[in-house]
């Protein structure tokens, strides 16, 4: 592994309802993110109560979690983005501070 270049980045989890994914990936579409991954099916116990990863009804009835990794000055763009959303649904973004050797990846 030699000389491997470091790179920061800050890695967004959005996580969210199934039925509002596509607000989601236009949203970060729209902010020029270069890429991202989506994590279906999520369980885990948060303000609601638990919640089951699988699905029940149809795929947009369970929460789903976006991956992605951008540069700092992204990020407020995306938050500002999601901010309204966030005030009428449930769900929460974590926000990290990541490094990555192959940073043209992750711009546009």
């Amino acid at each position: 592994m030699k000389n491997l270049q470091f790179s920061p980045l800050k890695k967004l989890e959005i996580i969210l309802e199934g039925e509002h994914l596509g607000f989601a990936t236009d949203l970060l579409d729209r902010a020029g993110v270069s890429g991202y991954t989506i994590v279906n099916n999520l369980s885990g116990k948060g303000n609601h109560g638990y919640h089951e990863g699988h699905i029940m009804f149809n795929e947009e009835d369970v929460l789903d979690m976006i991956i992605v990794a951008v540069p700092d000055d992204l990020v407020p763009v995306i938050l500002e983005g999601l901010a309204p959303f966030y005030e009428e649904h449930s769900g929460v973004v974590f926000i990290s501070d990541i490094q990555v050797t192959r940073p043209v990846k992750f711009t546009s």
